[in-house]
């Protein structure tokens, strides 16, 4: 048949077939295929596929993919992005969808940035990390070697890792290469804390002292306590130190002068732990920008209001049983807004405008499980086996990691925590450096730290 005739004949069955009801059409069709070859056979095979697939994200607007995209789980997404480039850039560019993912996994999501590809990166690099603790796999040890007797105290910053040790020394690493870069002769240090040009410790032999980095020398000595000191902290811009000591008493000392300012009693045992923070609520009791003094012995925690009065009074007393039936661990955490510490029956946070108890975390599944840090999404637990991450929206432990056979100490000074700032939501960026820190038998100190992202 000539072309011409063809295209006669083919015009002249259209119409007809557009005149059939489907029924019709549906035999017609089938008596077609009944008298195809192979040929015409495998052309319609091809053909069929492309004919009957409707590419919805490609057909529909760019506002309501978007909305469709929302209702899928990241994992799909994921596997849709395969599909084809254009499936893979539309899905690319719904960040409301990964943010969500990444706020989902605990991941910090700095709203600021706009650039859907980046939520994308991060999610696929939160999955990552978030898979390694879950297998855990997200950390690496390493040892500091340099005393020669017990090491005692610990106090990490910036990256810097200080070390007060029996042997009347102290020393300042930097954790990234393991090397000493300060090391001073002092006396036996229960606790320390430093800055760029100062170290302050407190000490066995019942006093506090100040030293120069640079040149070792002890630009002060504060004398007053009848017990060890096992706990200090100072705040330059008040000029103040202050100290809690084995003899039931904290200390406000002027740091510059080395004169006691103040004695505060009422505790009944020993104090192992003093904070000096700004409160960052208001109420009755304090308003924010006021600095606060918490004490705490192995029952209570004392409040205290520093600044406005040197002879300051107890604002609260805080227990977990009325009985002083059960022991608090010797970890305290405040921020200015919550105070958290541990004990036998587990977590206990506190609300510092109304000092109401928000919230207890029991974990009775893990005996003695001790506090080391505590943010607005994991907190930092450990026993005398391993290092757990909490999850406190499910309040679920979700990784751990082996300890090893570590120097134990009711007051608890011979461990910590490292960076913190991953405790509020990873980001990415935070899960680098120290972790936890403990001094051990042999006088190294165990280092627990974040392994690189693979």
């Amino acid at each position: 048949m000539e072309r011409k005739d063809f295209e006669t004949w083919l015009d002249n069955i259209s119409v007809t077939f557009l005149s059939l009801t489907d029924l019709q059409k549906n035999e017609t069709l089938d008596h077609l295929i009944s008298l195809s070859g192979a040929v015409q056979l495998r052309h319609l095979s091809n053909n069929l596929e492309t004919l009957l697939k409707r590419d919805f994200l490609k057909l529909l607007p760019l506002e309501l993919s978007f909305y469709l995209l929302k209702w899928l789980d990241p994992q799909t997404l994921l596997t849709c992005c395969l599909v084809s480039k254009q499936w893979n850039k539309v899905i690319s560019a719904c960040t409301e969808v990964w943010q969500t993912a990444c706020k989902n996994l605990g991941w910090q999501i700095d709203d600021s940035v706009q650039d859907a590809l980046h939520w994308k990166k991060v999610y696929l690099k939160a999955i990552l990390r978030m898979k390694q603790l879950e297998d855990h796999e997200a950390f690496e040890t390493s040892s500091l070697i340099g005393h020669s007797a017990r090491v005692y105290a610990l106090y990490y910053k910036d990256g810097l890792l200080c070390t007060g040790s029996d042997d009347l020394s102290a020393k300042l690493w930097d954790v990234s290469t393991g090397q000493c870069i300060y090391g001073i002769q002092t006396h036996t240090c229960a606790a320390v804390k430093f800055d760029e040009q100062k170290l302050v410790t407190g000490s066995f032999d019942n006093t506090v002292a100040c030293w120069e980095w640079s040149s070792g020398a002890r630009t002060q000595h504060f004398r007053g306590h009848t017990g060890a000191v096992f706990s200090v902290d100072y705040n330059d811009e008040l000029d103040i130190l202050v100290s809690g000591s084995a003899d039931f008493t904290v200390k406000v000392w002027a740091l510059s002068a080395g004169t006691c300012l103040n004695t505060l009693t009422g505790h009944t045992e020993w104090v192992t732990k003093v904070v000096l923070q700004k409160c960052k609520v208001r109420s009755l009791l304090h308003s924010p920008g006021d600095y606060i003094l918490l004490s705490a012995d192995k029952y209570e925690i004392k409040i205290w209001p520093i600044g406005r009065e040197i002879n300051c009074k107890c604002l609260k007393t805080l227990s977990v049983s009325e009985d002083r039936s059960i022991c608090l661990q010797p970890r305290l955490h405040f921020d200015g807004k919550y105070i958290v510490c541990s004990s036998a029956l587990g977590l206990y946070q506190w609300d510092f405008a109304s000092y109401d108890i928000l919230r207890v975390i029991k974990t009775p599944e893990i005996a003695n499980l001790a506090l080391l840090g505590f943010g607005d999404v994991f907190a930092l637990l450990f026993d005398n086996r391993y290092l757990y991450i909490m999850d406190l929206r499910t309040e679920s432990l979700i990784s751990r990691w082996p300890l090893p056979e570590y120097r134990k100490s009711k007051r608890g000074s011979s461990f910590l925590a490292g960076e913190a700032s991953w405790l509020n939501g990873l980001d990415g960026h935070n899960d680098t450096g120290l972790v936890f820190a403990t001094s051990m038998p042999d006088h190294s100190i165990h280092l627990v730290l974040w392994k690189e992202h693979g």
